[in-house]
This record gives structure tokens, sequence and C-alpha cells, in this order.
């Protein structure tokens, strides 16, 4: 409207022009605090997406990372783009035994195109049959390769650690035809503490469970059915093979079962909103009780590759076998299975999602 325009008379029909254009701003004040609204929210997750990576960051360095780790990565290495392999090695230490026994071995293979993973768990009596191997259980290898590293290589302390990984790295290697990039070695105590961070998992125990021994302070108690689990508990749970008490025993294959199991509840634990506001503990509980030789920027990296994974897009497999004492041997399908699977997680493009869901993680999910 011009300003020679005459202004209209303050009657009835000019006061409804008036409201009118009320009505017109109206919508524009609530557009601009809209924007304003969301502008401070954004800025608010940004702040705490930020402090949750610099929890992160001053968790990681507590972990045992290996000399020189502070090296960049370079691009075409980095968990962003390429896939990577890992061997988690859980270790059965305990002052009462000095037991170095890695009674939870786990070749993960994880792939940041398809944001797909796969976890192949191996039964701890297994005698791996390898050309150029000793006979031996392979949760006796890791120890194995520690005193040889002491005897023969004449190392000590965290040298011989990165020896008996790298040797573990180069057995996994040969028995399931990748290559292996990283290794881990996380003591029980780790594991228990990383579910306490969490505040706790809820899991499915599938049978009553009884053991005691008072040599190392073992207390196993629970109850079949669905339960949440502290730390101590959760261990127990993955750990329980006999009875002392009058409830079942449990074989290798039902331990990996539950392995996996636990490791699935951790991951959905985690992406949980608790979860992530726990992730600096949760790293800082790992550090305490973790060796490794993934470098720190690469562990980051992993991080922001995998922190939105879903858990139906980790394929869980767990190796079965025939157990003849003391060994148990696999069985060559389960194995070739494995092999495959892993393989496929490694290609450039991953696989389909639709593939994602395996025989143990469908049949966990159900109960």
């Amino acid at each position: 409207m011009s300003a020679s325009t005459p202004l209209p008379p303050r009657t009835r029909s000019g006061v409804k022009v008036k409201a009118a254009k009320k009505q017109k701003r109206r919508p524009r004040r609530w557009l601009w605090f809209l924007l304003v609204f969301f502008a401070i929210v954004i800025v608010g997750l940004g702040v705490y997406a930020g402090n949750l990576w610099q929890q992160a960051n001053n968790a990681l360095n507590k972990v045992a990372l290996p000399a020189g780790n502070a090296n960049p990565i370079a691009s075409a290495d980095r968990a962003q783009v390429k896939p990577l392999s890992m061997l988690l090695l859980g270790m059965d230490y305990r002052k009462q035994t000095g037991s170095m026994n890695t009674d939870v071995v786990m070749l993960i293979a994880m792939n940041p195109k398809s944001n797909t993973a796969t976890v192949v768990s191996v039964p701890r009596d297994t005698d791996p049959q390898l050309d150029g191997y000793v006979e031996q259980k392979i949760n006796a290898f890791y120890a194995y390769y520690h005193r040889r590293a002491d005897k023969e290589e004449k190392l000590k302390g965290a040298e011989a650690d990165a020896y008996a990984r790298d040797q573990m790295k180069e057995l996994a290697s040969d028995m399931f035809g990748i290559p292996v990039n990283y290794s881990a070695v996380i003591n029980f105590q780790g594991f228990s503490d990383v579910v306490d961070a969490l505040g706790g998992i809820d899991v499915y125990v599938d049978q009553n469970m009884k053991y005691r021994d008072d040599a190392d302070g073992t207390n196993i108690n629970l109850k079949k059915g669905d339960q949440h689990l502290d730390g101590k508990n959760a261990l127990d749970f993955v750990r329980y093979r006999k009875s002392n008490e009058g409830t079942a025993q449990s074989s290798d294959f039902e331990r990996n079962d539950r392995q996996s199991r636990v490791l699935g509840a951790v991951v959905d634990k985690m992406k949980s909103v608790g979860g992530a506001l726990k992730l600096g503990n949760v790293i800082g509980a790992v550090g305490d009780n973790m060796e490794t030789d993934i470098p720190k920027a690469q562990i980051e990296n992993m991080l922001k590759a995998y922190y939105d994974i879903d858990r139906n897009h980790i394929r869980f497999l767990p190796l079965e076998g025939v157990w003849k004492s003391p060994y148990v041997y696999l069985n060559d399908d389960s194995l070739e299975q494995a092999k495959q699977a892993l393989a496929e997680e490694m290609t450039p493009n991953g696989r389909t999602v639709e593939a994602s869901a395996s025989p143990s993680s469908s049949a966990s999910a159900s109960q």
C-alpha cells in the first residue's frame, strides 16, 4: 500500500481488516520462534555429541595402546572406509590360579559400507588341526606363545604380550582364511566392569545355573528366565559349564551361544540413550583391563563408523562340532560357513542387510 492511499474509516469492517492483519503476523512470529528453538536444539546436540566424544577421548587415554600408536591412520585404512577384522580374546585370568587361558575366542569382521559385522565364536576346547601348529586347545595357545616369548625370544612384559597377540592373529588368519588386522585381550574383570558401567543388561537365562568353587571365589547362582544381570552375574552366565550343586551342566557350544547373546545385549544397551551417556565409563572400564594393538586414532574411527550399528546387522556364528575328550573337533560345514561369512564381510561392499540374521541370533530373539 502506498503512503498516499487514504486509510479506511474506523468502522466495524475496518476492525475486521486490522484483526486479519494481526492473524497474518502471528504465524511469522511462531515461525521465528520455531527456527530459534530448532537452532538451540541443534547447537545443544552438537555440544552433547562433542562432550560424549571428549569423554570417549579421555577414556581412550587409559587404554594400554602400543608404542607409536599416535601415528596417523592413512585415509584408505580408516575404519570408515576399509573393512577390518579383529581377534578378541577374553582371558580367564585370576590371581588365585595364575591362569592365562583365553576362554573367549572371537573373530570379528566389520564392513563400513554395509554397516554390518560378523562375529565368529570358537569353542574354547577346539583343536584347530592346522599344519605346523601343536595339538592343544585353542584357549591354551595365548599362554603357550607367552611362554615362548619369555624363554625363546627373551621378551618380557608388554613385548611378550604383543608377541603372543601377533602369533594368535596369525593362527586365526590361517584358520579362517582372512587377514586379521588387529587383536585385543580383555580379562574377565573388564567384561564385568563394562556391564556394570552400562547399568546391567537384559538377557534370557536358558537354564538354572549353580556352581561354587571356594578356591577362586566362584559362586554362580542364576535362575532360568528373563533376567537383568549385573557384571558379576553376566560373567557367571557366559562362563557356566558344570555344576556341583544339582543343576544341569552346559556345553562349550551353549556357552558360545550365550556369549553371542550377551554381546548383542551390550550392543543394544550401548545404542540406548542411557548407554550413550555412559560411553566414557565403558571405554574406561575396557581400558583398565585390555591390551591391544589398535591405534588410538583407529579406535576413534571405529566408534565413529559403527556407533549406530543395528543389532540385526551383526551376524553371530558360534562354531559347531563334536566333543571327544579332551578336544572339540569342528564340523567342516560350520567352519566353511564361518569362512565364507567373514570373507563376505571383508569385501569392499560387504553384504546385504537381508542376509544379516543368523540362526543363533534369530533363536535368541524368539526366547
